[in-house]
């Protein structure tokens, strides 16, 4: 620990962002400033309490420097991290005493446990604000693991480049796409509560399992045994995908809305593995969906 405070402790104090939901606000405004894709990329509330307590022994990623000396441009990212100036410290409002930060900061996680949040790191307002800070290659490419359940797949399908998807399947990449059966009932009740009346989903999502189907035939015979295209034929309620059994991106179908102005949100499997988050819970909703498609 500093003997005392490290100066972003006491200008997040000064400026009243002391609790995590202002301070998550400020840092997500500030980060659309220095860059769009780094909205939603606001520490965790376990991480801002390491940054405010002076416990760090190296500074944060480059990304989190650059939004704070936006947040705070009077300093440069060593100034924050550093012991906090006397003159500086002066300014404190007496009332305020340094204890009640760590209160602030902790008092959720306090009531609720130690993962308030059930590791979700993010949320968007729709698919297209959420796409918008983690395109389809930042979040496919690289990847050793792929599964991905929903209505037609678009991401995967219509969003990420077909020469990029054969490389990273023969490069060893697995693919699980699990699709709403084109030829079944559930496809359309949902054109019919989205107001379709020309097959637009049905036609969608035919095409797109052929765009996997017809990717698979070019693959070499090792690659195709890890492209596995499969479809179900129930009411569907989510697109899940999960990208190497670690991050989950989930959407809730909502009624009479298309998908694409659904809420999504973004979850990453817990560290401790106690299966008490929501990674878990889509994970095995997926599994079971899985187990009762049929592959094709």
């Amino acid at each position: 620990m500093s003997p005392q405070p490290i100066l972003l402790q006491v200008v997040i104090r000064q400026r009243r962002l002391h609790r995590y939901g202002m301070f998550q606000a400020a840092y997500n405004e500030a980060a659309k400033r220095v860059s769009p894709e780094l909205t939603g990329t606001a520490p965790s509330r376990a991480q801002l309490h390491r940054w405010t307590s002076g416990e760090l022994k190296r500074l944060p990623y480059t990304d989190h420097c650059r939004v704070l000396e936006a947040m705070f441009p009077e300093w440069t990212a060593d100034e924050l991290f550093a012991p906090c100036p006397p003159h500086v410290l002066a300014d404190e409002p007496a009332a305020y005493a340094p204890s009640d930060e760590r209160a602030d900061l902790e008092s959720t996680a306090d009531r609720v446990g130690p993962n308030p949040y059930a590791d979700v790191t993010a949320v968007f307002t729709t698919r297209a604000e959420f796409s918008y800070a983690h395109p389809p290659h930042a979040l496919l490419d690289g990847a050793s693991s792929i599964r991905a359940a929903g209505l037609s797949l678009n991401m995967l399908c219509q969003q990420y480049p077909d020469q990029r998807l054969y490389r990273l399947i023969e490069d060893g990449t697995t693919l699980q796409a699990l699709f709403l059966d084109p030829e079944g009932e559930a496809i359309r009740a949902r054109e019919q509560e989205e107001g379709y009346s020309d097959n637009h989903l049905t036609t969608l999502t035919r095409l797109n399992i052929e765009v996997l189907t017809r990717l698979r035939k070019r693959l070499s015979s090792e690659a195709q045994e890890r492209l596995t295209v499969a479809v179900y034929d129930e009411t569907i309620r989510f697109n899940i995908t999960l990208i190497n059994d670690r991050l989950c991106v989930m959407q809730p179908y909502l009624p009479s809305a298309r998908g694409l102005d659904s809420p999504t949100f973004l979850a990453e499997r817990s560290a401790t593995g106690n299966g008490t988050g929501l990674y878990e819970t889509f994970e095995e909703t997926f599994n079971a969906l899985w187990e009762r498609g049929r592959t094709l």
